[in-house]
């Protein structure tokens, strides 16, 4: 996806007519279905004025541009991408990052500079180091810079075209010597050697037909988290972590050098919501802390995610993976790093009624984890809590790292990386379930492979056509039915009860024998043998398939005439959950969330409620004009 595509020459004119800013505005509506923010309409009308004047001076005319590229499978967009041909009749495409800075300070991390942006200074990744992994990640995902015969190459580069070099610039240190030699970068007083690199790399031949490439290629598969854990963890790391992951990454090599010279304990928060690759970042932390003879610990508060995890890696890697109530016992700093993903899920203490009197320490969970630790990570989504009693937020665990002394850092990721790469979805989904604290306005679009079926047997039917063909696709639905042990042969019983359709949930935690082909509760999400079963959230939290069918159960239904969302405790069947009071309802909301947002390539969805599916029909139909045929009812 893009918003705009043409010749450099007529890119040009629009510039000079003062009409590309509102070509740009109305393809970024018509693509993403709301409109941009002030700062990035004026970031368009200042750095695409000074590309002109620069794709002017280089005589450019036959190139192809294309404006706001959208990386597969993300939500991350690179600003130009220059297509056309080298000096050696090579077809190429130069990578552009734009940036309108004016000042840059030197900061600690090794990808890193700090520059003053949205308001304030943040640390940011070098824009030529942005760049280059934009290259990168074409070249590990677009057929057209891997797989055609020959591919195009991709060559990276960044402007700032209102940034005035200095002596010894933060930009240009030595640690970046090797990055601006395979990525360089040009500032205002560098044009003709800007001019020069353009010219070089892009500057003969036809520029449409390397465009036209680019857009007419396909996409390898997306990478899933499952697949590739045992290879981070043997030094083969299939994930390209971009922007904000960089920098919260790199974060914790800052802060463990840092807390040995300052001698606090660093914390560090970061925040995003589904499939922004929180994960994805905590699995490299522990791979690339452990190749580095740092101690790392990966802890959660889910049985399912951990014991997927163990098993996968095996008995090498197995010890990494703990539990956020393993640490009542550990002393202080007993290793360098804690990673805890899901910190949503952490609790008041880790203790129960079971727990002896002499191991009870008094203190909070969270307190026991920093404490355990020289560096403590914690990534969230606060809108992720499903149960009471888990109390994780990024206020209460700040609140309580500024109250044990603790340096504390925050960082937020908003790209998305599952459901086909579209933060619309996400913000849909969201929004029609009520959670984003103001009127639902979003659109869904058609980034996203969303349908509602009329009944679970239609629903289960798609989701196996789906596996069948190769894809990993998994049926889910709120806990809306008892939730059985086993038969006397090992079987599962037929909980899931909708009319004639029935089907059981996955095998409990506590499951005795179970028959051939049945996974265990933990591993239900992973094993082939899980397609048979329903899973609930307890079982998916943490988890992503190509595909997902999810049965909305009663226990969590739109009210067409107040227009507010209504829980119905009878109708739930989680004793802990129904017996949260006024939470009910949010509880619920987020659990919804959570199973509707598993999906990697698509949501298919049931509503066993008739006011609940008009409504989420409704919301498929709120801008006139969209093509909503291929998500109405299947």
């Amino acid at each position: 996806m893009r918003i705009y595509a043409n010749h450099a020459k007529h890119f040009i004119e629009d510039c000079e007519r003062n009409q590309i800013t509102e070509k740009l505005r109305l393809g970024f509506e018509s693509a993403h279905g709301y409109t941009p923010g002030p700062s990035e309409i004026q970031s368009w009308r200042n750095s695409l004025r000074a590309l002109a004047m620069v794709l002017g001076r280089a005589g450019l005319v036959d190139q192809g541009i294309l404006l706001e590229y959208k990386l597969p499978q993300t939500s991350k967009r690179i600003d130009c991408v220059l297509c056309g041909f080298s000096e050696a009749g090579k077809a190429a495409a130069v990578i552009l990052e734009l940036k309108q800075w004016e000042t840059c300070k030197e900061a600690e991390g090794p990808n890193e500079v700090i520059s003053f942006v949205g308001g304030r200074e943040r640390e940011q990744l070098h824009p030529s180091e942005q760049a280059r992994r934009y290259a990168q990640y074409l070249e590990d995902s677009h057929e057209a810079f891997y797989a055609d015969a020959p591919p195009l190459h991709a060559i990276p580069c960044a402007y700032l075209h209102n940034y005035l070099t200095v002596p010894n610039d933060p930009l240009k240190r030595a640690k970046f010597t090797e990055l601006l030699a395979a990525s360089p970068l040009f500032t205002s007083d560098d044009v003709d050697a800007f001019v020069e690199f353009i010219r070089r790399h892009v500057g003969h031949g036809d520029g449409l037909t390397v465009l036209g490439r680019i857009e007419q290629s396909r996409y390898r598969p997306s990478k899933k988290l499952m697949e590739h854990v045992a290879g981070v963890i043997a030094n083969d790391s299939s994930y390209l972590l971009l922007d904000e992951q960089q920098v919260a990454f790199d974060s914790v090599f800052t802060a463990l050098k840092n807390g040995v010279h300052n001698r606090t304990k660093q914390v560090i928060i970061v925040k995003g919501g589904p499939g922004t690759g929180k994960s994805v970042i905590a699995m490299n932390l522990a791979a690339a802390l452990l190749r580095n003879s740092y101690s790392a610990h990966y802890v959660t508060g889910s049985k399912a995610f951990t014991e997927t995890l163990r098993k996968i890696i095996g008995t090498r890697g197995a010890d990494l993976f703990t539990y956020s109530n393993n640490y009542m016992q550990s002393p202080p700093d007993a290793v360098d790093v804690l990673i805890t993903d899901e910190a949503h899920r952490i609790r008041e203490v880790s203790s129960n009624r079971f727990t002896p009197a002499s191991k009870k320490t008094g203190m909070s969970q969270l307190e026991e984890l920093i404490r355990a630790c020289r560096v403590s990570v914690f990534l969230i989504d606060d809108a992720q809590v499903v149960r009471p009693g888990e109390i994780g937020s990024a206020d209460y665990i700040r609140a309580q790292a500024q109250r044990l002394g603790c340096t504390v850092q925050e960082y937020e990721l908003a790209a998305q990386f599952r459901c086909n790469g579209s933060e619309r979805f996400v913000r849909w989904i969201s929004a029609s379930l009520g959670l984003n604290g103001a009127p639902p306005e979003d659109s869904l679009g058609d980034e996203f492979d969303f349908r509602i079926f009329p009944s679970p047997a239609k629903l289960e039917l798609a989701i196996l056509e789906k596996a069948a063909s190769g894809h990993s696709a998994r049926m889910l639905a709120g806990y809306c039915w008892p939730w059985s042990n086993p038969n006397d042969d090992g079987t599962l019983p037929n909980d899931v009860v909708v009319g004639e359709f029935a089907r059981p949930w996955n095998a409990k935690p506590d499951a005795g024998r179970l028959a051939p082909g049945i996974p265990k509760s933990n591993l239900w999400a992973y094993q082939p043998g899980g397609i048979g079963q329903v899973g609930c959230v307890y079982t998916a939290q943490g988890f992503e398939f190509d595909y997902v069918g999810v049965i909305f159960g009663n226990d969590l239904r739109y009210d067409s005439t107040t227009g507010i969302w209504l829980a119905d405790k009878t109708k739930n069947f989680d004793g802990t959950v129904k017996r949260s009071g006024v939470s009910l309802v949010r509880l619920l909301q987020n659990t919804y969330r959570v199973l509707l947002s598993r999906g990697i390539k698509g949501c298919y969805v049931c509503f066993l409620d008739e006011d609940t599916e008009a409504y989420f029909k409704s919301r498929l139909e709120t801008f006139a004009g969209h093509d909503c045929s291929h998500i109405k009812s299947a």
